[in-house]
């Protein structure tokens, strides 16, 4: 079974926005009067890119080189019902009726219905989980339930070595 779980830490820069943060790095440096191929060093980008973004610059301003929305289909989700399924999964799975305190994409996909309404597809969960919300993959780990931890340490410390003795 997997588990999901939200992540400690603030989610890093997308490529996205690390690609902006390199475009408006350079709107700078256009303004220091900085060379084409002086910005594309420091940036790690090549002289071509740094002509285009001088060109979109001075066409239209910092403005023309910002990230512009995605196209396409909007999401199903809209921000107010994605926070109410973040609150809904942090009471945890045994909360919504779930024998085990574990999320699955099928059981996340469940409460995402009964708190909004709306199906979602496993993928669509999946982005929900990582890109929006910022949870990340945990797998449990595996132990036999009669493990006994005082026994192993005591094999360890006295059979373990007369076994390795008798080589």
């Amino acid at each position: 079974m997997v588990s999901f779980k939200p992540s400690p830490v603030v989610p890093p820069l997308r490529r996205p926005q690390l690609a902006e943060a390199r475009r408006v790095r350079a709107v700078e440096l256009f303004g220091q009067g900085r060379s084409g191929v002086e910005i594309a060093r420091m940036l790690g980008a090549s002289e071509e890119s740094v002509r285009r973004w001088k060109r979109v610059w001075e066409e239209g301003g910092a403005d023309g080189l910002r990230r512009r929305p995605a196209t396409g289909r909007p999401p199903k989700l809209d921000d107010a019902q994605v926070e109410r399924v973040r609150t809904a999964l942090e009471q945890g799975a045994q909360a919504h009726g779930f024998e085990a305190d574990l999320w699955t994409l099928e059981r996340v996909g469940l409460v995402v219905e009964r708190v909004t309404g709306v199906v979602l597809s496993r993928a669509s969960v999946w982005r929900l989980l990582t890109g929006r919300l910022g949870w990340s993959l945990q797998r449990p780990e595996r132990r036999a339930v009669e493990r006994d931890e005082s026994e192993i340490a005591r094999w360890i410390a006295h059979e373990w070595p007369r076994i390795r003795k008798g080589r």
